[in-house]
């Protein structure tokens, strides 16, 4: 199994860009399209920690979920998928970085609020899967597993929980939140997909969890869809070892070594949380380090896609908007093994003087994965 990269899309995607929003609605110039009529989406945002951290930057990732929720018809969206780092510092109760003066002017409070702000645009509207990051835990950035995350995401607050959220495992301290989750999505050309979402760095019993629940007869009949924050670098390499303080836990190697490797439904892995700015010069951009994509065989003989995809330095800056709005537009096509890849930003996508970059086209970023 292989990518299969489709140069015809950039000249669809183009074409795009003259079209104008229906009555009631903004009239904007990109407004994306289904490729097929029978496929349904889900929407993978990257790592927002560097909207969050700033005030100026928060309505940046608020437009994200607006736009999502705008298109939910539009596009059949199923789901929002949010890598993790939601926030910069997850319990810092003192405004600015430490020691980065210039790492966000917001306590943790301030930005988980900001988190919970963005996500009421999908309350009601669609479920969203939430994975833990390294910044969502301890005080700057995984010093221990205490997240302020369950008191901002929780069951009760979007009622499209209710029907998606099928089971949860407990963290550290023993209650069960949303840190570790599992969604079920029905489909009539996919069939039945579960959506699981850890914790950073897993525990051997999250891993355990999530093996006992793939394998049981409720769900060992669906595909699987990993979401988790750290799991490739930006070079396609699988980590092995990262420099946190969490323990017990591990890490993405032991992931695949503990989880997806003796699978026999996991069918595609997500992540973020790696990544390098890209390479402007001028209006060229090399945005090759913000994501990336590798095929690995599982014990049973299939190929399992793992795909990592992190903009929160899309604008070329650690500390700029929080990454131009970068998301991606997965398409589950009605062959039922087929997903559509494109990297879209709603932030260019509103004004005619900027829709020509609303697209990024290069092939690592529009690009099908298929599904074994």
């Amino acid at each position: 199994m292989k990518r299969i990269f489709t140069t015809v899309l950039g000249v669809i995607v183009g074409m795009q860009l003259s079209a104008q929003g229906p009555i009631g609605e903004p009239q904007i110039p990109v407004y994306p399209a289904l490729r097929d009529s029978g496929s349904f989406t889900m929407i993978m945002v990257p790592d927002p920690q560097s909207y969050t951290k700033f005030a100026a930057n928060q309505p940046l990732f608020e437009l994200q979920t607006a736009w999502i929720a705008q298109n939910v018809e539009r596009l059949r969206v199923a789901a929002a998928l949010f890598t993790g780092d939601m926030v910069e510092q997850n319990n810092l109760l003192i405004s600015g970085g430490v020691p980065n003066p210039y790492n966000g002017d917001q306590t943790s409070r301030q930005q988980w609020e900001a988190v919970s702000k963005s996500l009421s645009r999908l309350d009601g509207k669609i479920p969203y899967v939430v994975a833990q990051g390294n910044h969502d835990v301890g005080y700057r950035s995984a010093e221990n597993r205490f997240s302020l995350a369950p008191e901002y995401i929780y069951p009760e607050r979007n009622a499209c929980f209710a029907e998606a959220l099928v089971a949860t495992c407990a963290n550290v301290e023993g209650v069960h939140t949303m840190e570790n989750a599992a969604f079920e999505f029905h489909d009539k050309n996919w069939g039945d997909l579960l959506v699981i979402a850890f914790e950073f760095a897993p525990r051997d019993e999250t891993l355990e969890w999530a093996s006992r629940l793939i394998e049981s007869e409720r769900f060992s009949r669906h595909k699987v869809i990993i979401l988790t924050h750290s799991f490739l670098a930006h070079d396609g390499g699988r980590i092995e070892q990262e420099g946190y303080k969490l323990t017990p836990c591990n890490w993405p190697q032991a992931v695949w070594d503990k989880l997806v490797y003796p699978s026999k439904n996991i069918c595609l892995v997500l992540c973020g949380h790696t990544g390098i700015p890209p390479k402007i010069e001028g209006d060229s951009v090399d945005y090759s380090q913000t994501t990336s994509f590798r095929i690995d065989q599982t014990a049973d003989g299939r190929h399992v896609p793992q795909m990592m995809f992190n903009s929160q330095n899309g604008d070329g800056d650690w500390n700029g908007n929080g990454g131009d709005c970068w998301l991606r537009i997965l398409e589950f096509m009605p062959d039922g093994k087929t997903i559509y890849v494109r990297t879209f930003s709603p932030l260019f996508a509103l004004s005619r003087r900027t829709a020509q970059y609303a697209w990024r086209n290069a092939d690592y970023d529009q690009f099908e994965i298929n599904i074994e």
